[in-house]
């Protein structure tokens, strides 16, 4: 059901080479690109009849108005199962307290007597926020996008979800009662591509926004490469991906249906477990076959997951060759399943996110460990982070100068420029004083003396 990668019995590689040998999914997001772009434009130029034209051809449902009325969200939330409402509750007041931590505050330093900088920080004025409804219905995608917004201190927040036919043409309910437990009010029928361009571009009924977040399929994840620059994203959302890092002390039921749990995503979905044993290998991928036979969508998602080129079970000489191998990965998700779990844990350098030990599973980060789940996939953990409140802030420099510390550092502004070949910036600088060139010194004058000699 999974495949084997075996690494045992030379030294790893380094860097790209040890990452072409290990599994993950073919995401084109340079071809899906060529797609989206008349989409997006289309958007662009005829708005909410686009909008409503593509729900159509895409969701199969005719949209009567593509803003969710605020009866819509009302009644979503009075109709929630109350165990569902207590779990988004719970959920939201776990995330809650984790990003208000990451808040950041102004700070000014004092750089000289007189001359000081400010580093301010604004968040974004208005975010369009994405919630994704195709094979799934992700309420805690809600949560984790808004929440982190709210604690930034963004004024303005929109989100969309696809509209579903089942639903006469609205989001999926649990969506809706989600942002009215968090208090958005501004909610479209919307979903992939055309969403994202609705943010971008604007459209009669939804105002442009500066920013768009939130994990989605290609299309999605093409839309935000064609709006990099005029608007600000997350990232480009891949396929979720898990990697456990486990040695003979894990527990092969705990390890297969972590595996699993991811797996049941998408048929892209990447299960990778790196292991030093042997024996766990073999009990885990024996565990697979009767943990798959009992769940949910294990034709049309799982097992075309776990036996996808993205997923396999990679052996390695030792848990140092293991750390490299996950290292390398840059999982989104990655658990270890270690005797020194939180030892290793605390070493690990390319992550979206590391669960510890048998008891924090990527399912808990998903919904309720207060953390965030938009997380950076496809490798992409090595330069990135997951979504925080800082997705939401700009840091803007204050510079503040008096007179007599700009005059402290005037020749050194001056000879920069000049050595720019950049005159002018020179000259604004000698515009407020009564300039007088610097005297030359003994040894620049020497030094002139030799080379023309």
């Amino acid at each position: 059901m999974i495949s084997r990668i075996d690494l045992r019995g030379a030294a790893l590689p380094e860097g790209q080479a040890l990452r072409s040998l290990l599994p993950r999914a073919d995401f084109d997001v340079t071809a899906a690109l060529e797609k989206v772009r008349p989409i997006c434009e289309d958007v662009h130029h005829r708005g909410d009849a686009a909008l409503i034209e593509y729900a159509e051809r895409f969701d199969g449902v005719r949209l009567a108005s593509v803003r969710v009325p605020a009866e819509a969200l009302d009644k979503a939330l009075a109709d929630l199962d109350p165990a569902v409402r207590a779990a988004l509750e719970e959920s939201i007041r776990r995330a809650r307290i984790v990003h208000r931590e990451q808040r950041r505050t102004s700070h000014t330093t004092q750089v000289v007597p007189g001359g000081s900088v400010t580093e301010k920080w604004v968040p974004v004025e208005r975010v369009g926020l994405y919630a994704p409804g195709g094979r799934s219905v992700y309420p805690s995608s809600v949560i984790m996008n808004v929440v982190p917004a709210q604690e930034a201190g963004v004024e303005s927040i929109a989100l969309a979800s696809p509209a579903q036919a089942e639903f006469d043409g609205l989001p999926h309910p649990t969506i809706l009662a989600a942002c009215a437990l968090l208090g958005v009010d501004e909610v479209y029928a919307a979903g992939g591509a055309t969403a994202v361009a609705m943010f971008a571009y604007g459209t009669e009924s939804c105002a442009p926004a500066n920013m768009v977040t939130g994990p989605g399929n290609i299309w999605v994840a093409a839309a935000k490469r064609y709006f990099t620059g005029l608007i600000g994203i997350d990232a480009e959302a891949g396929p979720t991906e898990i990697a456990v890092l486990a040695d003979a002390t894990a527990d092969p039921v705990h390890v297969a249906s972590d595996l699993i749990s991811q797996a049941e995503h998408d048929p892209l979905a990447a299960a990778v477990l790196v292991t030093d044993s042997e024996e766990l290998a073999a009990a885990v991928e024996k565990e697979l076959e009767p943990q798959v036979a009992a769940t949910k969508h294990i034709e049309d998602r799982i097992v075309p997951a776990l036996k996808g080129k993205q997923s396999a079970i990679v052996l390695v000489d030792s848990l140092e060759d293991g750390l490299k191998v996950v290292d390398a990965y840059g999982a989104e998700h990655l658990e270890i399943q270690t005797a020194d779990a939180a030892a290793l844990a605390g070493r690990v350098k390319n992550a979206g996110a590391v669960f510890v030990g048998p008891w924090a599973p990527v399912s808990l980060g998903d919904y309720a460990a207060g953390s965030n789940h938009v997380l950076p996939t496809g490798g992409c953990a090595c330069h990135s982070s997951g979504l925080s409140v800082q997705s939401f802030l700009r840091g803007i420099h204050i510079v503040d100068y008096t007179k007599d510390a700009l005059a402290d550092v005037a020749h050194h502004v001056v000879t920069l420029a000049d050595a720019e070949d950049l005159p002018a910036h020179g000259a604004a600088i000698k515009a407020r004083f009564e300039w007088k060139v610097p005297k030359e010194s003994k040894e620049s004058k020497e030094s002139k003396e030799s080379k023309t000699q």
